[in-house]
């Protein structure tokens, strides 16, 4: 069975950035494929890493919502709708070399993500077994948590910036997992874009007293925040970038 690794965290602090380098890393380092997942419906993790996304799983959902109602939407006569949906399934994975990419995306219109979240929690568990790691890039907050839907993560990664109120919903997020009874072999703080990849005082005395265990510190960096305002995929930043060599200083000693 693969490895999943799930990256959570605030919103705005940086998750899906590292998430994307921490993807680009497993594959330098030859353990490919992997499975990217952004279980996030305001997906961005394949501007990341600059793929084309041609399906989601919340378009596929509203695609077969509105077969017989709208002439675009089509099922094959004598085909059931979950027999079309599992033929579909493949045509929301986008194919690289060293990964594949599956994206959650969201609904049309009112009405919660039910389904969209628990066709992710399904397919993951369906494709684990054919990759040595899969990487989770959840949702702002902590709604995939409560949802249980990686129960079967091995390592959790919370990310914040180096605020308080960033360590702080990283800390919500620990005691959530374990008032749900995850047990994840590991669970660790990164905290980013520290200026001078270094904290402040207040920010240590905060992920002190949350009891979380920092796995490192990425520098602020002007490039990723160039590269973004650029629209280049973040995992093109020179090899010697400060962040990809704190994120490589993590990676390792997570013994990935």
């Amino acid at each position: 069975m693969g490895h999943i690794i799930a990256v959570a965290g605030k919103g705005g602090v940086g998750k899906t950035t590292l998430c994307g380098l921490l993807i680009q890393y497993l594959c330098e380092s030859g353990k490919k494929p992997v499975l990217a997942v952004d279980a996030d419906a305001n997906a961005n993790l394949n501007e990341v890493l600059g793929v084309e996304i041609e399906c989601t799983l919340g378009e596929l959902r509203e695609e077969i919502e509105r077969a017989g109602m709208d002439s675009r939407y089509q099922i094959p006569m004598g085909m059931t709708k979950q027999a079309y949906l599992e033929m579909r399934l493949a045509d929301a994975i986008a194919e690289e070399d060293d990964y594949d990419l599956m994206v959650m995306g969201r609904t049309q219109g009112q009405g919660c993500y039910c389904f969209v979240n628990g066709l992710v929690q399904t397919q993951i568990q369906k494709l684990q077994s054919h990759y040595p790691y899969v990487v989770v890039d959840n949702e702002a907050g902590m709604e995939h948590i409560s949802r249980g839907l990686i129960p079967s993560m091995e390592i959790a990664i919370l990310v914040s910036d180096c605020s308080r109120r960033g360590v702080q919903a990283a800390g919500r997020i620990a005691a959530l997992m374990k008032e749900l009874n995850f047990k994840p072999k590991k669970v660790g703080l990164i905290v980013n874009r520290a200026p001078g990849g270094k904290l402040d005082e207040g920010t240590m005395e905060e992920i002190n007293k949350q009891g979380l265990s920092l796995l490192g510190i990425v520098p602020q960096d002007q490039n990723v925040y160039q590269y973004d305002c650029d629209g280049q995929p973040i995992v093109r930043l020179p090899k010697d970038s400060p962040v990809r060599g704190a994120l490589h200083e993590i990676v390792q000693k997570l013994g990935l």
